[in-house]
């Protein structure tokens, strides 16, 4: 074996690379440790993430012997990542990575594929190719076969190809090598080159680079922290689906909130609640094309519906996501249980009528949008309105999915009532004046429910639910969604008891009671950016940058946040890259931010 510095425990400093029909993630020394192929949810082919060690099983890396230090960076406002390795004897080779994205004749180019391109930099430095996909979240290996310039993997889901102008040998065998010249490997569907494989490389290399800087030049961005949010939003672009419009919380299955608490969970799922809030971290950038496309997945999902929505549906409409544990991998430093599916399916959480009512209003107000929103879409979601007006008062799950207990969860209520208001404003600019007034009616009904039942005169605060006097995080979004102003009194109370209940350290917890896994351990990054929103509405702005600030010197060094963090540590938990951490981090950056003639 070489000697290397590369660690073999996995950790979450991890880039992202992907083309809106899967991803994959890359750790800071080249090694390509989770894929699920052919999109988000599928089996993982690369599965070493999930592992107590990141070996030679599941892995696509390409080892530099002798390693003693790497360096990571993404090609400017792309997701084209560059590594660099260096060996002890002054040698150097780059490794750049993506999945190629790019329209052609008129529509999106998005294969199931990576290409990894290697060249020399400096020295003779002298390589091995370590590509061992498994199967079956990674009970299997697949069946190989080889050709004269490429192998194929077969699995019970997918063919795979590797096409190179390496040595097929050195590829079949991990055999060292001096990388001479650069070396093309593409892994993608089982098809032939039409051309010489370099040229199409180039091509594909260059357009995808195009691509990607002309989505991000159309990005309307803050003054300040341009970076943190350009590579925010590409994260949340990589998580789209864009062959049905879903988008999925994240990448990753069953990395745990806290080290060895069983908190884990599946996340390769569409949330409806998830999905609303990066369609509107999206909307505040600009890039609205996301939400055209979720709205003909919310167009399918409540045509298919039947008698209520879910919180959770499958990137292909699947309404059935049952939860199971699989044994073969470890998990994540070796802490299982490994879940694939997710029980939230069966939950009632009946804030999802709200999100998908929120998730819709900008299209019937952006004069921007090639399809704005119709009477069509406004008598579908008042579908959607008449089963929040249905439940707001009945006991559901709430947005952290508890698994065994119910109440009226005061958020739920909240965003029950943001359907029926938001129906509201929509029928009014629709000028259908009838329908405004019902809703009007129906939110103001809801409204006052929730300031008799959920307001607690004892704390100065709003509470969970109905009739408990406990506190949590979501209240921080009152504001935010206009049931209450910033300068209320009740929500400034409100804040002051979060702060003093919830607030550790820096960060902010969801909750402190014990839930179904006992006391929760690690902040939720989400949370911590909704505290500093809520600091910022209420004039405490520069106590909102200080922690703004420290929350974006938590992120990995690629730029991205899990779900959790260790307050102790500082070190990254839960599932990656979370799209509620990324959400959170713009849409902060996009209230705190200086104007852009204050800048210059």
């Amino acid at each position: 074996m070489p000697d290397r510095v590369a660690p073999t425990q996995p950790d979450l400093d991890l880039a992202v690379i992907g083309n809106c029909t899967w991803g994959g993630l890359i750790d800071r020394f080249g090694r390509l440790v989770w894929g699920c192929l052919p999109r988000f949810d599928s089996d993982p082919v690369f599965s070493a993430l999930l592992g107590e060690e990141v070996g030679e099983d599941g892995v696509f890396a390409v080892d530099l012997l002798n390693l003693v230090d790497s360096e990571q960076a993404y090609v400017r406002n792309t997701a084209i990542l560059r590594t660099v390795l260096r060996d002890s004897a002054g040698g150097a080779v780059e490794i750049r990575d993506f999945a190629p994205r790019f329209r052609n004749h008129g529509r999106m180019f998005r294969p199931t594929m990576l290409v990894r391109r290697i060249r020399p930099l400096a020295g003779e430095p002298r390589i091995r190719i370590v590509l061992r996909p498994r199967c079956n979240y990674g009970a299997d290996l697949p069946t190989t076969t080889r050709g004269s310039n490429h192998v194929r993997f077969i699995t019970s889901d997918v063919t795979l190809r590797a096409t190179t102008d390496a040595p097929i040998s050195f590829l079949m065998d991990a055999t060292p090598f001096v990388l001479q010249r650069p070396v093309e490997l593409v892994l993608g569907p089982d098809e032939s080159f039409a051309s010489a494989l370099g040229l199409t490389v180039n091509e594909f290399e260059d357009r995808t680079r195009d691509e990607w800087m002309e989505w991000t030049r159309a990005l309307s961005l803050p003054a300040e922290w341009q970076d943190a949010v350009i590579r925010a939003a590409i994260a949340l672009k990589l998580c789209s689906f864009e062959d049905t419009g879903a988008v999925v919380a994240a990448l990753t299955t069953s990395i745990p909130e806290a080290a060895g608490t069983g908190r884990n969970w599946d996340y390769r799922y569409c949330w409806l609640r998830d999905a609303y809030f990066v369609i509107h971290a999206l909307n505040r950038l600009g890039a609205t094309k996301t939400m055209e496309g979720y709205l003909g997945y919310l167009t399918d999902l409540v045509a298919g519906a039947d008698g209520r929505l879910q919180p959770v549906y499958g990137i292909g409409l699947e309404s059935a996501l049952p939860e199971r544990t699989d044994t073969a991998l470890a998990g994540y430093r070796g802490m299982g249980p490994v879940r694939v599916g997710n029980q939230a399916y069966e939950h009632i959480q009946n804030d999802v009528y709200g999100s998908v009512v929120l998730a819709s209003t900008q299209a019937f107000f952006d004069r921007r949008l090639l399809h704005p929103g119709t009477d069509r879409l406004f008598e579908m979601l008042e579908r959607v309105g008449d089963l929040a007006v249905k439940c707001w008062n009945e006991p559901d799950a709430g947005l952290w999915e508890y698994r065994n207990r119910s109440q009226v969860h005061t958020f739920t209520t909240v965003m029950c009532w943001a359907a029926c208001d938001r129906l509201a404003r929509i029928a009014a600019h629709l000028g259908r004046r009838a329908d405004a007034g019902r809703w009007r009616v129906q939110a103001e009904q809801i409204r006052k429910q929730v300031l008799e039942r959920a307001w607690s005169e004892e704390l100065g605060s709003f509470t969970v639910a109905f009739g408990n006097q406990a506190t949590d995080a979501s209240l921080l979004l009152l504001a935010e969604l206009g049931f209450v102003s910033a300068d209320d009194p009740r929500f400034v109370g409100t804040l002051g008891v979060i702060e003093r209940d919830l607030r550790k350290g820096n960060h902010l917890m969801r909750y402190v009671d014990a839930d179904d896994f006992g006391v929760p351990q690690n902040s939720f990054n989400i949370c911590t950016f909704w505290y500093i929103g809520a600091l910022a509405r209420v004039g405490r702005r520069d106590e909102a940058r200080e922690l703004f600030e420290q929350m974006l010197a938590c992120r990995n060094s690629a730029g991205f946040l899990s779900e959790d963090l260790d307050t102790r540590s500082g070190e990254l938990w839960g599932n990656f890259p979370q799209t509620y951490s990324m959400v959170g981090l713009i849409n902060v950056a996009m209230l705190l931010s200086r104007s852009w003639d204050e800048v210059f």
